[in-house]
């Protein structure tokens, strides 16, 4: 685990998200990192993949600004998603392995599993299950389940809200 720090007024700390999946490298992109207590980081970075991608119940697009938390000690990250001129869209949540941070680069394992919470907390949408059915991976590795770490998020998201979660 590395040491907490934070980020000062007017000084940026940048680091490379690299996301994983299955061992290999899903997508590698700079962010800034703007909180690191020891046990969750967050960091800011602009859509990173290239140009746009519907799913549907929304869009992804160059302009938009992700602010991510993510967990040592959780299952999940949890990306804030708003427009490029603030407007919030929602929150996209990846099942993960725990994070680690280390020499600038915050490694983070995908475990196929993610929830969608639009903006307004009305639609909240379980995605990607069969994906994380036909990985093996709950038979491989019992531990890294991710389905208890996707109830529980999705618990949140229609209790209390995921912004408690993030304060």
């Amino acid at each position: 685990m590395s040491a907490p720090s934070e980020t000062r007024a007017g000084r940026t700390k940048g680091l490379v998200v690299d996301l994983s999946k299955a061992g290999r490298t899903k997508i590698r992109y700079p962010a800034e990192l703007l909180r690191d207590d020891g046990v969750r980081v967050t960091v800011r970075a602009p859509w990173a993949a290239a140009g746009v991608r519907d799913f549907g119940f929304v869009r992804f697009e160059p302009g938009d600004v992700f602010t991510e938390h993510y967990w040592r000690d959780r299952w999940f990250a949890v990306k804030e998603v708003r427009t490029g001129d603030g407007g919030l869209k929602g929150w996209y949540c990846d099942i993960t392995r725990p994070a680690v941070l280390a020499n600038g680069v915050l490694a983070v394992e995908d475990l196929d599993l993610d929830l969608w919470v639009s903006a307004d907390g009305s639609t909240v949408l379980r995605l990607d299950e069969d994906e994380f059915a036909g990985s093996g991976l709950a038979g491989r590795d019992p531990a890294a389940a991710g389905a208890a770490a996707l109830d529980e998020l999705e618990r949140l998201a229609r209790t209390e809200g995921l912004t408690g979660l993030l304060g």
